[in-house]
C-alpha cells in the first residue's frame, strides 16, 4: 500500500510541474531556462551517483552504463538530425523546431517514469530506509519531469491537447511502475544500465535542444541565473534526499 501511495505521490507531482509548463507558455523563454538547469541538475545529482552506486553494489563494470549514456546521446542525435532532414525542416545545425522532436522527447520520459516508480517498489523489497530515500528523490525530481515534457513539447510546437495527452501518460507511469515492482523482481544490473542510457539522452537534449532555445531571443544574464537556478534546485532536493 505504501508503494502505491508513494507513486500518486510522485504522479502528482508531474502533474503539477506540466501544469506549471503550461501556465507559463507565454514566457517559454524562461521555462526553457529553467528546464535546462534542472536537466543538467538531474544527470549530474541524481542519475550519475545512482549510476555509481549501482555499479559498486553489483560488481558491475561501468564501462556498460557508460557505453549506454554514449548510445543515449548518439540515438537521440541520429533519430533528431533524421526527422529534421527528412522534414526538410533543417537549414544549419541550430536551434530548430519541430513536434516529432517533442514527441521524442515524451516517449523517452515514458519509460523513464515507468522506472521512476519501479525504483521505488525495488527499493522496498531491499529495506524500508531504501524505500522511502528512493521515493524522496523521485517524488522531488517528478516535478521537473512534467515540467521539461510540457515546456518542451511547447517548444517544438505541439498543440495543448497533444501536450496534455503526453503529460497524462507521464504522470501516471509510475504508478503502473510501483504496481509492476510488487508482481515482478527485475535485476538491478539492468537498471543501472538503463539509467545510463536516460542520462546521455538527457545530456543531449539539455546541450543541444533546450539551452540553445532558451538563449535564441534572449541572451540576457537573467535566463543564465534561471538554469543556475534550476541546477541549485535539483541540488538541493538531492542533498535532502
Amino acid at each position: 500500500m505504501i508503494v502505491l501511495l508513494l507513486t500518486i505521490t510522485a504522479a502528482l507531482a508531474a502533474l503539477v510541474g506540466g501544469y506549471t509548463a503550461l501556465k507559463s507558455r507565454k514566457k517559454l523563454h524562461i521555462a526553457m531556462s529553467i528546464t535546462s538547469g534542472l536537466v543538467l541538475g538531474l544527470v549530474a545529482f541524481d542519475l550519475l551517483p545512482e549510476i555509481f552506486e549501482g555499479v559498486a553494489n553489483n560488481d558491475l563494470d561501468p564501462v556498460w552504463p557508460m557505453l549506454a549514456f554514449v548510445l543515449g546521446f548518439l540515438i537521440f542525435h541520429i533519430v533528431e538530425k533524421f526527422i529534421l532532414v527528412h522534414e526538410g525542416v533543417e537549414a544549419g545545425y541550430g536551434p530548430h523546431r519541430h513536434p516529432k522532436l517533442g514527441i521524442l522527447r515524451a516517449v523517452a520520459l515514458v519509460g523513464h517514469s515507468f522506472l521512476d516508480g519501479l525504483s521505488i517498489g525495488v527499493g522496498f523489497q531491499v529495506s524500508q530506509a531504501v524505500g522511502y530515500a528512493v521515493a524522496i528523490a523521485v517524488i522531488g525530481h517528478r516535478f521537473a519531469d512534467g515540467f521539461d515534457t510540457t515546456s518542451f513539447m511547447l517548444l517544438h510546437k505541439n498543440s495543448v491537447a497533444r501536450v496534455s495527452k503526453f503529460l497524462s501518460v507521464v504522470v501516471f507511469m509510475p504508478i503502473i511502475g510501483g504496481l509492476t515492482s510488487l508482481i515482478y523482481t527485475f535485476p538491478e544490473s539492468a537498471l543501472v544500465i538503463y539509467l545510463g542510457f536516460f542520462a546521455g539522452l538527457l545530456m543531449y537534449i539539455g546541450a543541444s535542444n533546450i539551452l540553445p532555445q532558451a538563449h535564441a531571443k534572449n541572451n540576457s544574464i537573467k535566463s543564465v541565473g534561471y538554469t543556475v537556478v534550476g541546477v541549485v534546485f535539483i541540488f538541493i532536493i538531492t542533498r535532502l534526499a
